[in-house]
């Protein structure tokens, strides 16, 4: 099934790029629940399963909102209002989503499958339930999310940059080719070949907004919401990296500053921990660590996240680029 996006100088004028913290956690849920075995993300969702489990989370409000095929609850997916907005921005235009289109996506939602309890709830009264849905969210994100986000982000904003120098350097046409494999440029219009995912003028508003995305391969995804910009979500240069071990090529300058205990905790953080299983891998006392990492989260090179009873500590950005400059 193919569709067409057709486009004025206007809409070309009026197309541009942002990376959605929401477009991060709708992807990676699917992941969660629709591809337990995708090879890109096997080793996060290792990770995150479990943790998503122990919270209940895989039979919550998302599970009903973003079914594993299929259509998922466009109120999820609000328009950037700029190229980086922040998970709490998001979270604001969820919460104040009208009614009116809470119960349109509810009715697309149905037509594909059983209306549970929870989505009987969220029909009935809207705001009350998307206080709920925005609390769900925000526990999922702490826990599949945050503990990565510096390095998603990384490879979502390097993909805009990108592309945003190819707009400059080769004009829009390519860029808009060159997106994924089930896109394409054809005069003036462009064409989409995916039987689940739709672009159409007569369904959203003028423009067209470009959306990377670390969790949305193999696929792209669509949001047409009138009077709102379309919305395409597509697979990230550079997705794949993202959970690649990464080596401590510097560890032994870095070393040298920090002192070696603080150097082998922020290797050991390549994967989020926690206190417990740090000291025990890097053969640490549990107060040691502790006092550490206070320091380490202090000098801005670890951050730290709730799980459960537990806190996770992963690595920021900055200790990346110092142990891999």
């Amino acid at each position: 099934m193919e569709s067409g996006l057709s486009f004025s100088a206007a809409d070309l004028a009026q197309t541009r790029f942002a990376v959605s913290p929401m477009w991060e956690v709708v992807t990676s849920y699917r992941v969660l629940v629709g591809r337990p075995d995708s090879v890109p993300h096997r080793r996060w969702a290792a990770q995150v399963r479990p943790r998503i489990a122990r919270a209940g989370l895989d039979q919550g409000w998302l599970a009903a909102l973003v079914p594993a095929q299929g259509y998922l609850a466009d109120f999820l997916n609000p328009t950037p209002s700029g190229p980086f907005p922040t998970l709490d921005d998001e979270l604001d235009a969820v919460r104040r989503t009208p009614a009116e289109q809470v119960r349109n996506d509810l009715g697309a939602l149905a037509k594909e499958g059983d209306v549970d309890a929870k989505l009987r709830l969220l029909r009935d009264d809207p705001p009350a339930a998307l206080r709920k849905v925005v609390d769900e969210i925000e526990t999922y994100w702490e826990l599949a999310l945050a503990p990565y986000w510096a390095r998603i982000q990384q490879v979502l904003e390097a993909d805009v940059f990108h592309r945003a120098r190819q707009v400059a350097e080769h004009g829009s046409a390519r860029v808009l080719s060159e997106l994924h494999e089930t896109v394409r440029w054809d005069d003036g219009t462009l064409r989409l070949v995916r039987r689940h995912c739709l672009l159409s003028r007569d369904q959203a508003g003028s423009g067209l907004l470009l959306v990377p995305s670390v969790f949305a391969w193999p696929r792209v995804l669509t949001r047409s919401v009138h009077p709102d910009p379309p919305q395409l979500a597509y697979p990230a240069r550079g997705f794949g990296t993202v959970w690649e071990p990464r080596s401590a090529d510097a560890s032994a300058a870095v070393a040298a500053v920090l002192g070696r205990s603080r150097t082998l905790l922020l290797t050991e953080l390549d994967t989020p921990a926690s206190t417990t299983q740090l000291a025990a891998h890097c053969g640490l006392s549990a107060a040691g660590v502790s006092q550490h990492l206070i320091a380490l989260r202090n000098a801005g090179l670890v951050t730290a996240h709730r799980s459960g009873r537990s806190v996770l500590y992963a690595r920021t950005a900055v200790a990346d680029q110092l142990l891999n400059p």
